[in-house]
């Protein structure tokens, strides 16, 4: 496992395309994933840029003189007004990897929300049944930390970018102003949870005479329009930390009842890091280190390659492999991982061959015997997020996620400024004690997973997705087809798929049924059938 990372200047790029990603995004995203088409301009000089999010369609517009990293940024702040239940300008966190100039710069971006620092390891005290009483972690105002999405959106335009915020917050400035109906999906959620109608910023932003937003009636939010203009006149997200909508957003979590002061809006800062890179043959992928998904992925991918190739090819034990391989990356995930910076993190071991070799021995001596390992884990829901993957025909490539984190994300929002918040303290393990514990300044683990992918060093598609838990196994289960097995892109992402979280319960595509079912079912897994996460994957010109 090496880290790998070129130095160059972007140059400009034209002809985009790209792919949006989100549960239930298409009828094609709906059981396994989806490929971007590629978008032709109508002139070298623009870049245009289409995608859909659950229930609301991104609109069709143009970018002039923009690269591929300027589309995604551009479609980011679009869905980011437009599909709230996903995410959104007050999103708790964003995750990207660039390859610019073919490949010979490739840098991750992490943009995931820190812990405010009154946040101490008694503030969520949870339960016998390890949940924490009135889900104060998941929904209200203490469970919005620092809101990272925008810092994470300006540093992919100052560092990869060329075009200015301005011009990129045109579209979703449009659309924040004009209004878009509003969707049944969201329209049912609003209406499910209380918190919408007890809190005053969510009661005046998605309320209409005392009811919740109906279903194709147009939403409009002038408030957040007015926050993104101040942001275009400044060409900086800069207000939104450190000037007067930072202290509207920080008056706002205190007179809620939130922890997140202007002191902790103006020490965020998203940062580059050098990506994780797996290479086998001559195939490599690169993802985002901690606390990104992207390690579990790279763990998997590391055992599975370590097992010996005609017991995981063997048809009637490949499943069983595949089960194992996943429970043991999540077991290692929920009981070690968190904030590298907060405490030492065994991230070189369970990256390395031999930890991978003692995996697959451990795996390969179950399956031969027909048991299953037993892990001490707990699962967990699912997530609302967005995955963006773009590229130019001059060599940019980008996988973009960014998240509220489940639907609604904190379900709270800034009266006055019209920003629903992400829930990132949601992603803290409530445990005393525990890596993934909350506390001061912490970045929560979570399950984001961008990828770029090479062959003989030159990148070849970016790949990503939605559904929280779901978006790790969906990423690996791809990148498996394609190292292992040599697959093209499109087998990879056809190929049937399966989803755990390390205890014994396993989800597979209905392509994977029925004969996978019975088996791992004689061996004492609880099977059902569920749609895998979304993905969607994006091939270089």
């Amino acid at each position: 496992m090496t880290a790998n990372s070129h130095t160059t200047s972007p140059s400009r790029r034209h002809f985009l395309m790209h792919t949006i990603a989100a549960p239930s995004a298409c009828a094609a995203l709906s059981t396994t994933a989806c490929r971007g088409e590629p978008l032709r301009p109508a002139s070298r000089r623009t870049a245009k840029v289409r995608g859909r999010t659950t229930d609301a369609r991104i609109s069709f517009f143009a970018i002039p003189d923009g690269n591929a990293i300027d589309a995604a940024v551009a479609t980011a702040l679009i869905a980011a007004v437009q599909a709230p239940s996903q995410t959104g300008i007050g999103g708790y966190g964003l995750s990207a990897i660039v390859a610019t100039g073919g490949g010979r710069q490739i840098i991750a971006i992490d943009a995931n929300s820190t812990a405010p620092q009154s946040m101490t390891r008694d503030v969520f005290q949870p339960g016998p049944d390890g949940n924490v009483p009135g889900r104060i972690n998941d929904v209200g105002w203490l469970a919005a930390g620092v809101p990272g999405v925008l810092a994470g959106l300006q540093l992919l335009i100052d560092r990869c970018g060329s075009l200015k915020l301005d011009a990129l917050l045109q579209p979703a400035l449009k659309i924040t102003r004009e209004g878009f109906p509003w969707p049944a999906g969201y329209a049912a959620a609003i209406a499910a949870k209380p918190i919408f109608a007890s809190d005053p910023g969510s009661q005046k932003l998605y309320f209409r005479n005392g009811a919740p937003l109906a279903a194709g009636e147009i939403f409009r939010n002038p408030e957040l329009a007015e926050l993104l203009q101040t942001l275009a006149s400044h060409n900086s997200v800069s207000d939104f930390y450190r000037g007067g909508i930072a202290q509207s957003l920080a008056d706002a979590f205190k007179t809620n009842g939130g922890l997140v002061t202007a002191a902790d809006l103006a020490a965020y800062q998203a940062t580059t890091a050098e990506p994780l890179v797996l290479q086998h043959a001559n195939r490599s992928v690169c993802t985002p280190p901690l606390t990104a998904g992207g390690l579990s992925v790279l763990q998997m991918l590391q055992t599975w390659l370590a097992l010996p190739a005609d017991l995981r090819n063997a048809a009637d034990r490949q499943a069983h492999c595949l089960a194992e391989t996943m429970r043991m990356a999540w077991r290692d995930r929920l009981t070690l991982l968190g904030d590298p910076t907060a405490r030492e993190i065994p991230a070189t071991r369970l990256l390395s061959p031999e930890y991978a070799g003692q995996s697959a021995e451990e795996i390969a001596a179950a399956v031969q015997s027909g048991k299953i390992i037993r892990h001490p884990v707990q699962a967990n829901g699912q997530g609302g997020t967005i995955h963006i993957s773009a590229a130019d025909d001059e060599g940019n490539l980008i996988a973009l996620t960014l998240t509220h984190g489940n639907s609604f994300g904190a379900c709270v929002t800034a009266a006055g400024l019209g920003l629903t918040l992400g829930h990132g303290m949601s992603r803290f393990d409530p445990r005393p004690d525990h890596p993934n514990s909350p506390g001061p300044g912490k970045r929560p683990l979570h399950n984001m997973v961008p990828v770029i992918a090479l062959e003989d060093s030159k990148p070849q598609f970016a790949i990503g997705g939605a559904g929280g838990r779901r978006i790790p196994n969906g990423v690996f289960s791809v990148l498996r087809t394609w190292l292992a097995d040599q697959n093209s892109l499109d087998q990879a992402v056809a190929a049937p798929r399966m989803h755990t979280e390390g205890n014994l319960s396993l989800e597979l595509t209905a392509s994977s049924l029925p004969d996978n079912r019975t088996k791992l079912e004689s061996l004492g897994y609880s099977v059902r059938t569920a749609n895998p996460a979304v993905l969607a994957a994006q091939a270089t010109f």
